[in-house]
């Protein structure tokens, strides 16, 4: 039986096992399924069984480059868009420990440790000095 398996997928995208927009494409499936259960709206039950018919195209597609470039470019947005999160955690902790002024010269960004006070700043960028309370 393993063995039917094996030249079934022999050449196909499936054989690689699933990837990361097959594996969020039944997430949002199995969402939606919940979902329509739970809400009397009918429509989201016919969006999530087409999302499983397109998930078992993507598996069993002998199109691999095509599958593999979907992918990628799933990929690439969603680091982008997880990227964006990791980026207001680091700001927000960089927050607790530094004031963050910006040149009045060239709008550069600027960390100064907080407690020390009234300090003269000099931009790394442009040179400008000025005066702030951190």
């Amino acid at each position: 039986m393993k063995n039917i398996f094996y030249k079934f997928f022999q050449g196909r995208y499936g054989a690689y096992g699933a990837d990361k927009l097959t594996k969020f494409i039944l997430f949002i499936a199995a969402i939606l399924l919940l979902l329509s259960y739970i809400t009397p709206v009918g429509i989201l039950y016919y969006v999530s069984f087409i999302l499983l018919i397109y998930c078992y195209f993507r598996l069993f597609s002998k199109n691999i480059p095509m599958r593999y470039k979907e992918n990628e470019t799933f990929v690439k947005h969603a680091d982008k868009f997880l990227n964006l999160f990791g980026d207001l955690k680091y700001n927000i902790s960089q927050r607790k420990i530094y004031h963050i002024y910006k040149c009045p010269e060239c709008k550069q960004k600027i960390r100064i440790p907080r407690g020390k006070g009234k300090i003269e700043v000099r931009c790394p960028k442009c040179g400008k000095t000025f005066i702030k309370h951190s």
